[in-house]
């Protein structure tokens, strides 16, 4: 699907619109996402960047992020926005709910304005009140495809978002050794909370963490290699879950995203093991 309408007011509050890319390297990291992905990029002027540059990504001419210059004292990392109504008025709801406005709110030629937050739990997010004209691609291969708020706490994630969306949550684990959360809106789940369990380490920041969709002519494995090929690093081997076969992956520069097929999903393994006995 493509986010975007006639008016700004048909983006539901609280769905995710937009993912961009802090690097230290534009024209490397570029490289590695046209080599992954197949993207484009074009630049525009952007006075909330470093360098006042600001690269669109787009894939067949429909846009599919953003990517600038991270600041000396900033780390490079996939960043995921969510749509709001207006940003002054979100930016309230930040500071009562328990986060922290660290930018904004700031308006951006053409393209709406934003403010970027950190929420109760502690992980960087940005709310954006888009143009009329907003165009994000979501839904194809090599786009995005959703995302999990990876935290500590819980219970502080779930107050603040829902609080400040409307969400309804519906836990998917077992909520001990397994706390899976899924917001959803009207019925629908657009965004995902997950309690880290051990596979993370203890002093991991909490953080959301970012999906693409993997075209299942090429699938997960092949372009976790491809990713490698092109100076990326896989954090993360490929792996089934109910979802999809994922894995987790990470660019040049460290910023880390994951990539899924959804096609390929756990209940389905066993089927497609049998049937192409040469699919490994």
């Amino acid at each position: 699907m493509s986010v975007g309408s006639a008016s700004a007011s048909a983006i539901p509050a609280g769905l995710p619109c937009w993912i961009e890319v802090a690097c230290r390297d534009e024209a490397v990291t570029q490289q590695f996402y046209t080599g992954l992905f197949g993207w484009e990029y074009e630049v525009h002027r952007d006075p909330a960047t470093p360098t006042g540059r600001y690269w669109i990504s787009s894939l067949a001419g429909e846009p599919t992020g953003g990517l600038y210059q991270a600041g000396a004292q900033s780390a490079p990392g996939w960043t995921l926005h969510i749509s709001v109504p207006h940003t002054a008025s979100a930016a309230e709801w930040v500071e009562y709910l328990g986060g922290q406005v660290t930018l904004g709110p700031v308006a951006i030629p053409d393209r709406g304005s934003i403010v970027h937050a950190v929420d109760a739990s502690g992980a960087p997010v940005v709310f954006w009140e888009a143009p009329p004209n907003w165009r994000f691609v979501t839904g194809v291969p090599n786009t995005f495809s959703g995302a999990d708020l990876n935290a500590h706490d819980g219970a502080a994630a779930d107050h603040f978002y829902t609080k400040l969306f409307n969400y309804a949550s519906h836990q998917i684990g077992d909520g001990d050794a397994f706390d899976y959360v899924e917001y959803l809106i009207e019925h629908t789940p657009v965004l995902y909370r997950y309690v880290m369990g051990s596979e993370y380490s203890r002093d991991t920041p909490p953080h959301w963490l970012v999906y693409f969709e993997v075209d299942p002519a090429r699938g997960t494995d092949a372009t976790a290699g491809q990713a490698l090929m092109l100076g990326g690093t896989v954090v993360i081997q490929p792996y089934d879950t109910a979802y999809g076969r994922m894995a987790i992956l990470a660019d040049p520069d460290g910023a880390v995203f994951a990539v899924i097929d959804h096609s390929r999903t756990l209940d389905d393994i066993g089927r497609a093991e049998v049937d192409d006995p040469y699919d490994d």
